[in-house]
C-alpha cells in the first residue's frame, strides 16, 4: 500500500531480476530494473531498451521522479508552401512549362550551323509522309461508314417506294 508521501515497501522478494514501471495515466515514468541476488543485495538501473550494454545506476532505496505528462497524440504537421510545390501533380504541371519556357532560351539559335543541325532534325521528323495522320485516318473512317450507311438506307427507301407505286 501507498504511504502518504507517495512511498511504499515491498516483503519477502525472491531472488532475480525485476522490472518496476509505474503506470499512470498523467504521468511517464521510466522503467528501472532492480536485480536481488540471493544474498539479498539489490542493484537498481535505468532499463534501456535500444542499448541494453549502457547501464545507469540509480542509488537505493528507490526515488523515481515523472519525466513530465504523456504524449497520446502526434501534433498535427502545418500547411506550407513547399508541401504545395513538391505535391507530384503540381511537378508535372510546372517542370514541362519550365522546360519550354527555359529550353529554348539555353539553346544558341544565332549559331547558324546550330540552327541548320535543328532544322535538319525537325525536317527528319516531319519528313515521314508514310505514316497516317490520325485525324485524317478517323475522318475516312467516320465518313466511310456514314456514306455507306447513307447510300444504303436511301437504296432500300427506293426499293420499298417502287413496290407500293404498282
Amino acid at each position: 500500500f501507498f504511504r502518504t508521501d507517495g512511498s511504499f515497501v515491498v516483503h519477502d522478494v525472491p531472488s532475480g531480476s525485476y522490472v518496476v514501471e509505474v503506470i499512470s495515466p498523467a504521468h511517464k515514468f521510466e522503467p528501472v530494473r532492480v536485480d536481488i541476488t540471493s544474498k539479498g543485495k539489490m542493484r537498481a538501473r535505468y532499463v534501456n531498451y535500444i542499448k541494453p550494454s549502457e547501464v545507469v545506476r540509480l542509488p537505493y532505496p528507490l526515488q523515481m521522479k515523472s519525466s513530465g505528462p504523456p504524449s497520446y497524440f502526434i501534433k498535427r504537421e502545418s500547411w506550407g508552401w513547399t508541401d504545395f510545390l513538391m505535391n507530384p501533380m503540381v511537378m508535372m504541371m510546372v517542370l514541362p512549362l519550365l522546360i519550354f519556357v527555359l529550353l529554348p532560351k539555353v539553346v544558341n539559335t544565332s549559331d547558324p550551323d546550330m540552327r541548320r543541325e535543328m532544322e535538319q532534325s525537325m525536317n527528319m521528323l516531319n519528313s515521314n509522309h508514310e505514316l497516317p495522320d490520325v485525324s485524317e485516318f478517323m475522318t475516312r473512317l467516320f465518313s466511310s461508314k456514314s456514306s455507306s450507311k447513307s447510300g444504303s438506307s436511301s437504296s432500300k427507301a427506293g426499293k420499298s417506294s417502287s413496290g407500293k407505286r404498282r
